[in-house]
């Protein structure tokens, strides 16, 4: 057997044209959907990852604004500038991006922002809101690799998903996720017992935990789809995942690549996150 790719690449310029096509829609209202982007600091992958963001929101017809500060802002100067935007009705999303400054605390940061315009799907209103079921923003990771499922056609209903990580950026919202499309979920972690004998059993697995090769071919059952959310750099520096791509690739039914999967998935969610915001917003 080899596994199918799931190209996040071409699912996320996908993604993009029905948020253009619904942007246009709305600025022809008179809405013009906004995206604020706060960046304190210099760290190099953040500044990275902030410049794409903005660049893929502009592109769709997004405003987006990028503001950036230096890493000694006072934390009480961000939480001012986060409670201008909550009561600016022209901005419609908010984020912050992470990792802060070590003298700011980033859970007070997130929670300053009003849940109306969470788009990274951080507050704990979100949080609540995917547990209960209620309207909410999700967190854009494990949101993209839902999409990712939906792409393949795949039915949910019944199957045992496993899910080895579990952070509140992804591992417990993805374990959420699939739990509402009728899946069996199983979250694994640091301290789980014969993680092995878990995947083994496992019709969908999610790896998200950033360790290189945690999941390896004689931990797949034949068929399985492989939802591989790891950001990592091998022995040579080259960008790779949390499974081993090319053994896992010879038993899986499905795989996403690294590069090229879940993390353009991951930015394409932002952008439909911000438009339902500024669809809300107006009406």
């Amino acid at each position: 057997m080899h596994a199918q790719l799931i190209d996040g690449n071409a699912l996320a310029q996908k993604i993009r044209a029905e948020v253009a096509g619904r942007t246009q829609a709305l600025k022809a209202r008179g809405v013009e959907p906004s995206l604020a982007i706060i960046l304190v600091g210099e760290d190099p992958a953040s500044q990275v990852y902030t410049r794409h963001k903005a660049n893929d929101s502009t592109q769709t017809g997004l405003k987006a604004t990028l503001e950036t500060y230096p890493a000694d802002l006072p934390e009480a100067a961000l939480l001012d500038r986060i409670r201008a935007l909550n009561e600016d009705p022209a901005v419609h999303g908010i984020l912050v991006q992470l990792p802060l400054p070590k003298h700011m605390d980033a859970s007070k940061v997130i929670e300053a922002i009003a849940p109306a315009k969470d788009v990274d799907g951080f507050h704990v209103a979100s949080a609540g809101a995917l547990l209960t079921g209620q309207r909410g923003f999700w967190p854009c990771t494990p949101y993209g690799c839902m999409k990712m499922l939906e792409s393949i056609g795949y039915d949910l209903r019944g199957k045992h998903a496993v899910v080895i990580g579990r952070s509140n950026i992804v591992g417990k919202p993805m374990a959420l996720m699939l739990l509402q499309k009728d899946a069996t979920v199983t979250i694994c972690h640091s301290r789980t017992r014969d993680l092995k004998a878990l995947t083994l059993q496992a019709d969908v697995i999610v790896a998200a935990v950033g360790k290189r090769n945690v999941l390896t071919a004689d931990m797949v059952k034949p068929g399985a789809v492989v939802i591989d959310v790891g950001m990592n750099r091998n022995d040579e520096g080259k960008l790779c995942g949390d499974v081993d791509f090319a053994g896992v690739k010879e038993v899986a039914g499905w795989i996403t690549p690294v590069p090229g999967g879940v993390g353009p998935m991951t930015r394409a969610m932002l952008l439909v996150n911000t438009l339902e915001a500024a669809e809300r917003a107006a009406g």
